[in-house]
């Protein structure tokens, strides 16, 4: 699927999606992926729902949506790059995401955010309502930990 707004496309299309691009700004950009290697960007790609954000043929975004399309959905990795931040794309990502069609009616959807609460919260995401509920493995130096 595409949307298209004046010269900028989200696409869902995983072949249009440059996997440099997308593992440079995950591995030496992001906080939550530091360190990620390619072959670990390639398998998340493959196995999950991805939205590229691009201007001409260049990426300038990128999220994905880990789903098993009834009742889950897990949102992660959305970036959109620094020369085109302040144009509203993040906002128009979200709005796309949360209104594909296999995404609707789920009984959870859940994201992690160190700094873009004020954003998610436009969508309807507030923080965890029984935090006592969830567990986590985490491990945030993994990919500096396998070099």
């Amino acid at each position: 699927m595409e949307w298209v707004k004046e010269d900028y496309k989200i696409s869902t299309d995983k072949s249009r999606i440059n996997l440099a691009v997308v593992q440079d700004y995950l591995c030496n950009q992001s906080y939550w992926a530091e360190g990620i290697p390619m072959d670990i960007v390639k398998r998340s790609i493959e196995n999950s729902l991805c939205f590229g954000v691009y201007r001409n043929d260049e990426q300038v975004g990128f999220a994905r949506v880990i789903s098993d399309y009834a009742t889950f959905a897990y949102l992660g990795d959305v970036f959109i790059l620094t020369g085109h931040r302040g144009k509203g794309l993040s906002k128009w990502l979200m709005q796309v995401i949360m209104n594909y069609p296999d995404l609707q009616g789920l009984r959870r959807f859940l994201l992690t955010t160190k700094d873009a609460h004020s954003l998610y919260a436009q969508f309807g995401f507030v923080a965890y309502p029984q935090p006592e509920r969830m567990m986590t493995i985490n491990r945030p130096s993994m990919y500096k930990e396998k070099k």
